[in-house]
Formats: structure tokens, C-alpha cells, sequence
């Protein structure tokens, strides 16, 4: 099911390399036009805060905060485009504007910015999905997030003041929904028949159409004889 073939792994680069380009693109255009976008960023329960569900997750602070983002996202969705790759773009938008969302309803006040709810909505979701579907490659998909991002978990506290734990919360919360949402879309578990699964079928079912029988007809009534007829290639032989 996931063969690395050459031409999956170069597609599944392309949302990747496209997304963590732009996000460099606008802090590089930032910088070069001395400009302050960070009221482009959610605020909160305004109706100017609106346009921050779409244009936050593509703004950040500085340079550290890009770069701190830069490799979570890169890596987090080459996965999701990987292995997810019959649901991956619907998860990601429903992932971004969800998380964006839930931060616009309830979030304090102040303009929050940063594509780390796309990282923690991402890996929820790559968690979540292998869970449910009980699957070896996928389940080791989870584990490898958990390996390399479970320390993410204690970003969704209130612990440092200048860190949008709500951010991170709604990111997380939304990549399980969307996880529980898509469980039964994309790659499965494959089927394995019981070895009990033909006690169902019928006499007639349990051959082919050379192989069956016709039941025995007795040719004389005061001396009957039992004539087995065997039908193979159209030639009947008694």
C-alpha cells in the first residue's frame, strides 16, 4: 500500500515545499518592505480579527519563530501528503480554518499569529488516524509522532505568557476531529477472510458450474437404478 515509489514521493513534496515557501515568502516581503502584519493575526471575538483565521497561521514574529515552525510543517505534512494522500488537502483546510476558528470564539485578547496550530492540528490528526484504523504501517506512523513531537503536548498549557496555548489547543483538538471525521476514508486496514467465512454459503456456491452434481433420477419404478450424472466441458458421462 505504501510502496516509496519515486513518483509518490515526489508528489507528496509538492504541498510541502509550496506551503513553506509561502510562509517564507511573506516574512521575507515583511522584511524588505519594513512592514508590521501582525494585526493581519486572529484577534479575538472582532470582526477586523476575521481575516485572521485566513491570514494568521502565514505570519510570524521573527525570524526564530519561522524557522522554530518551519520544520514541523514541512515534515508534518509531506506525512499527511504521504500517507493520507486520497484526504490530505480537505484534513489540512479543515484543519487550518477550524483551529482558526475556535481561536477567533474564545481565545484572549491579543492578535494571535503562527503556524504552529497546523503543526499540533497535523500531528493529532497523523496520530489519531493510525490509531483508528488499527493498521501496522499506519500505527507506526503514530508512534514515530509521538516520538518526535509528543513533548508538544505541554504547548497546549497556559504556561508561558507570550505562547498561544490556545493556538496550539484548537490546532490539536481539531486534528482529531478531523481524524475521527475521515477514519473510514483513505487508506484501511486490508480484509482478511475467516477461514469460517464459507460455512454461509450454499451446497450449489461450494462448486463450479463443471464440478456439480444433478441429484440421482431412478430409471425403472419395479427396478429402480440410481444414475449419477456428471456434467464437465458440456460431455455428460453416465
Amino acid at each position: 500500500m505504501f510502496k516509496p515509489d519515486r513518483t509518490t514521493l515526489l508528489n507528496s513534496l509538492i504541498f510541502p515545499v509550496s506551503f513553506t515557501a509561502l510562509l517564507w515568502l511573506v516574512k521575507i516581503i515583511e522584511t524588505l518592505l519594513k512592514l508590521d502584519i501582525v494585526t493581519l493575526g486572529i484577534f479575538p471575538l472582532k470582526l477586523s480579527g476575521l481575516i485572521g483565521i485566513l491570514t494568521a497561521p502565514l505570519i510570524h514574529s521573527g525570524i526564530h519563530h519561522l524557522l522554530s515552525n518551519t520544520v514541523g510543517v514541512f515534515l508534518l505534512s509531506w506525512a499527511l501528503f504521504y500517507f493520507y494522500r486520497e484526504i490530505a488537502l480537505w484534513s489540512f483546510i479543515l484543519i487550518y480554518f477550524l483551529s482558526g476558528f475556535w481561536v477567533w470564539f474564545f481565545a484572549r485578547d491579543a492578535f494571535h499569529i503562527g503556524a504552529s496550530g497546523l503543526i499540533y492540528g497535523m500531528a493529532s490528526f497523523l496520530f489519531f488516524s493510525g490509531i483508528f484504523r488499527r493498521f501496522a504501517p499506519l500505527i507506526a506512523v503514530s508512534l514515530t509522532i509521538v516520538f518526535l513531537y509528543g513533548g508538544i503536548i505541554w504547548g497546549i498549557f497556559p504556561t508561558i505568557e507570550k505562547i498561544s496555548w490556545e493556538t496550539h489547543l484548537t490546532g490539536l483538538l481539531a486534528g482529531i476531529i478531523v481524524a475521527i471525521y475521515y477514519k473510514n476514508e483513505g487508506p484501511q486496514k486490508p480484509h482478511i477472510p475467516d477461514d469460517d467465512e464459507d460455512d454461509d454459503l450454499t451446497f450449489d456456491e461450494l462448486f463450479t458450474e463443471d464440478e456439480k452434481y444433478t441429484p440421482p433420477v431412478p430409471e425403472n419404478k419395479n427396478n429402480p437404478t440410481v444414475n449419477w450424472h456428471y456434467k464437465k466441458d458440456d460431455n455428460t458421462v453416465e
